[in-house]
């Protein structure tokens, strides 16, 4: 379900859910909402998720299994560095 993939992938990466609020521009209540499954993120929140966990929607949605890297512990600008490493292996991979 979308609610336990937002936990699951909020806590592997080591962040609380004020910290994703802050960083989707939204209130820890509606964090709090989703991992309870009280309410489901919009459309371009899903979007935006999927972008910050660097998964796809459909991963989140539980239709795809998606692997999950465990950045606990690291800093905000390590975890960037990781994301644009993933992002750059992507795309790589569209070109060949």
């Amino acid at each position: 379900m979308l609610c336990d993939e937002i936990h699951r992938l909020r806590l592997a990466s080591g962040i609380t859910q004020a910290r994703l609020a802050e960083r989707l521009g939204v209130s820890k209540q509606s964090v709090s909402n989703w991992e309870n499954n009280n309410i489901q993120p919009s459309v371009e929140l899903l979007e935006r998720l999927a972008d910050f966990f660097a998964v796809s929607t459909d991963a989140l949605l539980g239709r795809q299994p998606d692997a999950v890297i465990d950045a606990s512990g690291l800093t905000d600008a390590q975890i960037a560095h990781i994301r644009q490493l993933i992002q750059d292996l992507r795309d790589a991979k569209k070109r060949v």
